[in-house]
């Protein structure tokens, strides 16, 4: 049994003998406590209870908010015979989180992934709750998150993908969150099945290290 959580058997215990002065039987008090001691101890069961949650993990606080940005963007080049990105541009400067935008052709039924090649020269395959970019009425757009320092140049590299490639971005995506560490791909790591239709570079406007 953790410390925490003996913390919070003794906040709900302290609650309990504090309400205990409200309880009377037969019309007469049960006389665990007196009944200033007896709110004394429920307000410090109280503070107990919040306490031995934050550190037990069973309270869980807000997460830091994330706001996405929206780059320059460009004009569509028209007709849309292949995958083009709209936003950001190449050599814009960006901050920490933003959506990388683009179209696609009329009948196109591959995946699209953004990945993204700091100066570690690995890459690093964006997502958000969909995993695949988001696709629709020929346009994409994916959540791309940067981590790195002030001024330092990323590659932002636009991938068409089969089934098994998307498959295997996915499961790569969840085991580096499992273990909480991002180590990047390899550029032979990345699998037969992604082709690269698009690449440009941008630079940090901010330092963006640990920020997500």
């Amino acid at each position: 049994m953790t410390p925490e959580f003996i913390i919070i058997i003794l906040g709900i215990l302290f609650i309990l003998l504090g309400l205990s002065t409200a309880i009377k039987p037969n019309g007469k008090p049960l006389g665990l406590v007196n009944t200033n001691l007896g709110i004394a101890l429920g307000i410090i069961g109280i503070l107990l209870i919040i306490y031995g949650g934050f550190s037990y993990g069973t309270i869980i606080p807000p997460g830091q908010m994330e706001t996405v940005v929206v780059e320059s963007k460009k004009p569509v080049e028209y007709p849309v015979t292949s995958i083009q990105v709209t936003s950001p541009l190449q050599a814009d400067s960006v901050k920490c989180r933003i959506l990388t935008m683009g179209v696609y052709p009329e009948g196109h039924d591959k995946d699209i992934w953004v990945l993204l090649k700091p100066s570690d020269e690995r890459y690093y395959p964006q997502s958000d709750d969909t995993n695949t970019s988001f696709k629709h009425n020929g346009e994409w757009q994916v959540i791309t998150r940067f981590g790195g320092d002030k001024g330092e140049a990323f590659d932002v590299v636009i991938y068409e993908t089969d089934s098994a490639t998307s498959e295997f971005f996915s499961n790569t995506i969840a085991d580096w969150k499992a273990v909480e560490s991002y180590p990047g791909l390899e550029p032979e790591e990345i699998p037969a099945g992604a082709r690269e239709v698009d690449r440009i570079t941008v630079f940090l406007e901010e330092n963006c290290r640990g920020v997500f």
